[in-house]
């Protein structure tokens, strides 16, 4: 049962790591499709869902060392995925703020200041160690710094998740094209069900909520590839048919003085 569990958990990993690089790696080849405007929030994604996959790749050794017993990797590569999971939030927030200001500076200054919080939590972290258990289904991890866990909760995770609840609410209240709302709607909430996950799968004392909690990242990796690249008969049945191929070049031609309807279609 205990090889079960763990293989399980390894493939869910494994299989989160290659959809997370495969999916930054196709936004990066779209950029030759988005105007000037849409690109740094376009790179802010492709970092975002890269990181995911730097989070994922050493998360899915520690797991192969966990079904192996080799304790001591366990331990050294969750240290490694700390640090691209420290600062996973620094690009989605630099996204977030791009879209609703278009302002490179402002984007780059305020998620600098999450860059600051990320370092900090990794700070705690590794000053303070951590405890490990190994169960049927997982290979477990508990912080003993109240410090980082609360510096990742209120500044690392409250705060991102409630702009992109923001974001979300203007975009709905405003009247926009059904393909914009739909490329810029269904990606936002992907991403919240990515970042929420992350968090459980990091923070959980639980075997088996871990591998529900990675079980949903990779759902999530999905549902964001799908919102960005929908299959053809997702199209018509919403009618969005249009967008993949000319869309960018006809927000260029009808810039509107509403900057979320010109650079949300990343």
């Amino acid at each position: 049962m205990m090889e079960s569990g763990l293989l399980l958990n390894i493939t869910i990993c494994f299989a989160i790591t290659l959809s997370s690089f495969a999916f930054a790696w196709v936004l990066a080849r779209s950029e030759p499709e988005h105007g000037e405007k849409s690109k740094p929030a376009l790179w802010a994604l492709v970092i975002f869902w890269t990181l995911v996959g730097f989070t994922y790749l050493p998360t899915t050794i520690r797991m192969i060392a966990a079904y192996t017993q080799n304790y001591g990797l366990d331990l050294l590569m969750y240290n490694l995925a700390a640090i691209p999971f420290a600062f996973v939030s620094v690009p989605l927030v630099y996204f977030i703020i791009y879209v609703i200001v278009g302002d490179k500076k402002v984007s780059g200054y305020v998620s600098f200041v999450f860059m600051i919080f990320g370092a900090a939590y990794l700070t705690f972290l590794y000053s303070n160690g951590v405890n490990s258990t190994v169960t049927e289904w997982a290979s477990l991890f508990s912080v003993n710094s109240d410090i980082a866990i609360n510096i990742y909760l209120m500044g690392l995770f409250i705060v991102p998740t409630a702009m992109i609840l923001g974001l979300l609410l203007i975009i709905l209240l405003q009247r926009v094209p059904k393909r914009l709302r739909y490329r810029t709607t269904l990606p936002l909430v992907a991403i919240s069900f990515v970042f929420d996950f992350m968090l459980t799968d990091m923070i959980t004392n639980i075997d088996i909520m871990q591998v529900f909690a990675r079980l949903f990242v990779l759902i999530g990796t999905v549902q964001a590839f799908l919102a960005y690249f929908p299959p053809l008969t997702l199209q018509e049945k919403l009618g969005i048919q249009e967008y993949q191929y000319d869309f960018y070049e006809e927000d260029d031609e009808t810039e509107s003085d509403n900057h979320i309807g010109d650079d949300s279609d990343v």
